[in-house]
């Protein structure tokens, strides 16, 4: 939202800056609860009544389990019975968040303790009872199962990419006489190149085609293009936005495609980090029951006592390593760290299109799917606050945006 010193007053706005799919994931997390809670009773009470110390001590273990999931869980309540609480000058979106970082600490510390429990066991080996220990582990591995499936069933838990999976726009196809042609902006981690391929056969001849972009503002720019085997690949970079009509012309025909600049909402920006944090820990703990069951399987097997702490030893690392890439990526939000460095390039790209200059840029996340930006602009003769605003409008993720301009808050 962008406020306007031409009306008399601010234009009111709500700061709810939740999930899409809120509701449904808080709905998911209760219900995990609810079934670890039913297996830690049932696993409790089993041993309690056939004497299975190993039984009492894997249902204590799913009570941990419970426990960090409780903590999601309790985020998602709070944050959605929270939202519309002015209290919080931005919402309650990073309540998820702050839940996701202290789960990665929690797992961090379950890590260190798994190791150190190895290492005691390696230096001083315990008599195993099979019997026992694999069913269980078995018991435990089909929960964890259950209990991720539930949790990811059609939830949005994407990566980031700018388009395609495959690091690229859409596709575009394109009709010609001889056959279709498919023109996309190729930049798996290389600079923004277009790439222009048939659909079936071989690409038409590099020295007579040619790629010509016209932007909205009328900026027009030609890209010669080489052949790279099946394909033709421009020499140029193609310069931010990726807003612009293409022109493919072949000899003496030319034909047309329009390309819009995605929105860069998804992957980390609209991630939802208590969810994440939740299906990691049970991800972390079927990992661990899963190398617990070769190690005991080996173990009793060849006699390899040390299989099961060397697996304990792994399953340590894998949970630490799940931590770290949590701890670092929800501290950074916290910190209201650039969420998407190249939508900040982009804005700037944007902003200085037409001679404007973009004297400053914050730009943080306020939520899964919503970020919020403070624009300082320096503006060409003439330009209003709409102007603005309407560049600013393709980007949807933009939740709420102050535009200063020339030292006056806009």
């Amino acid at each position: 939202m962008i406020t306007d010193p031409s009306t008399a007053e601010p234009a009111l706005h709500e700061h709810v800056f939740l999930g899409a799919g809120h509701a449904q994931s808080e709905r998911k997390t209760w219900t995990v609860i609810y079934l670890c809670g039913a297996m830690m009773c049932i696993e409790i009470v089993g041993g309690l009544l056939f004497g299975s110390i190993a039984l009492v001590a894997d249902g204590l273990h799913m009570s941990t389990h419970a426990g960090a999931l409780l903590l999601a869980a309790l985020a998602y309540t709070y944050a959605r019975r929270h939202a519309g609480n002015a209290n919080f000058t931005f919402g309650t979106g990073k309540f998820g968040d702050l839940a996701g970082f202290t789960s990665a600490i929690v797992l961090a510390m379950i890590a260190i303790l798994i190791g150190y429990e190895s290492v005691t066991r390696i230096l001083a080996p315990v008599q195993i009872h099979f019997a026992e220990a694999i069913p269980i582990a078995c018991v435990g591995l089909a929960v964890n199962i259950a209990s991720a499936w539930l949790l990811s069933s059609g939830g949005h838990h994407h990566g980031h990419s700018h388009g395609q999976e495959l690091g690229h726009d859409e596709a575009h196809s394109v009709e010609t006489p001889s056959g279709d042609l498919i023109l996309e902006v190729f930049e798996d981690e290389v600079p923004p190149r277009f790439r222009l391929r048939a659909a079936l056969g071989s690409p038409p001849p590099a020295g007579t085609t040619l790629i010509t972009t016209v932007r909205p503002d009328g900026t027009r720019q030609e890209f010669t293009l080489v052949a790279h085997g099946d394909f033709l690949e421009s020499q140029a970079e193609i310069p931010e936005p990726h807003a612009f009509t293409a022109q493919i012309k072949i000899g003496a025909d030319t034909y047309a495609t329009v390309f819009e600049e995605h929105d860069h909402g998804n992957g980390a920006t609209g991630r939802d980090n208590n969810m994440r944090a939740a299906i990691i820990h049970v991800m972390a703990d079927a990992a661990v029951s899963v190398l617990v069951i070769i190690g005991l399987l080996l173990a009793r097997a060849f006699g390899w006592l040390w299989m099961d702490p060397l697996a304990g030893i792994v399953g340590a690392c894998v949970i630490a390593s799940w931590s770290y890439g949590l701890i670092r990526d929800t501290g950074a939000i916290l910190l209201d760290r650039i969420p998407d460095s190249r939508l900040a390039q982009n804005l700037r790209t944007l902003i200085e299109s037409d001679g404007s200059k973009l004297a400053d840029l914050h730009l943080w996340r306020l939520g899964p799917g919503h970020l919020g930006a403070i624009v300082s602009v320096c503006p060409k003769e003439g330009r209003s606050t709409d102007y603005y605003r309407a560049k600013l409008a393709r980007y949807p993720s933009l939740s709420h945006v102050t535009i200063e301009i020339q030292g006056r808050e806009l």
